[in-house]
């Protein structure tokens, strides 16, 4: 349990109480929590942070980090440097899962370090997170990293299932080809045309949800766009048994 900080006098006024230095810890830490958990830009967040001491200190705790959005560490290419790395790499060993996506990605891909990359990656997908368990489809289906014998297919459509049943769209357009061609699975045609079907569905749905589509679906769009496929996964199971 984190203590209260004790109440101290502010060095610029003295003989007045400075209101601030007597929130206790848990407080401020709720705040900065929710702060990164909404914060639009990394600039929201860190602007914050170099406000003072305190602030700083509380910001980068495990507690704060762990409830930080994508966005507060969505740092542009042009703009990446040493301590944008370190940033993301404390977000993700404080058990951010976005962090470790996003960092697994970026080691893979970009810094070549498969191994790290696939780890941070495989540690996103443990906790559902559903683009990284499409990642790891893709890198299975590929052979990524490797050679065309360290393709796993069986694998790469276990993890494709996994994250099309969490409402991944690219996953579920990924296993109906591969049901339809009989890649990694037992072919199933009508299965696999009927995931691709949903897929675009999805997809179409997702756009139109959009505030500023510009189309009022309301009349004829029921589709729930977050809504996991559950029926036909029961075909995919049986296939790879």
């Amino acid at each position: 349990m984190l203590s209260r900080k004790r109440q101290r006098l502010s060095p610029e006024i003295a003989g007045e109480t400075d209101f601030f230095d007597s929130l206790p810890d848990d407080l401020v830490m709720s705040i900065l929590g929710k702060l990164s958990s909404s914060a639009s830009c990394p600039s929201d967040f860190i602007n914050v942070l170099i406000t003072c001491k305190r602030l700083n200190g509380l910001g980068l705790h495990s507690l704060v980090l762990s409830k930080a959005s994508q966005k507060t560490f969505a740092i542009k290419a042009k703009n990446w440097s040493d301590s944008a790395h370190r940033f993301l790499k404390v977000c993700a060993d404080a058990g951010n899962v976005e962090a470790c996506y996003t960092l697994g990605m970026i080691r893979f891909y970009c810094l070549h370090n498969r191994g790290s990359g696939a780890s941070l990656m495989a540690k996103a997908a443990i906790s559902s997170h559903a683009p990284a368990l499409y990642s790891l489809a893709v890198m299975q289906f590929n052979g990524s990293g490797g050679s065309k014998n360290d393709k796993d297919l069986r694998a790469g459509v276990a993890l494709c299932a996994r994250a099309a049943f969490l409402g991944h769209i690219d996953a579920l357009r990924e296993l109906g080809h591969c049901l339809q061609d009989g890649y990694g699975v037992r072919q199933n045609i009508a299965e696999g045309r009927r995931f691709l079907v949903q897929a675009n569905a999805r997809e179409l749905a997702a756009v139109l949800s959009k505030p500023n589509s510009g189309v009022n679906t309301r009349a004829w769009l029921t589709w729930n766009p977050h809504a996991p496929p559950t029926t036909g996964m029961g075909v995919v199971l049986d296939a790879l048994c």
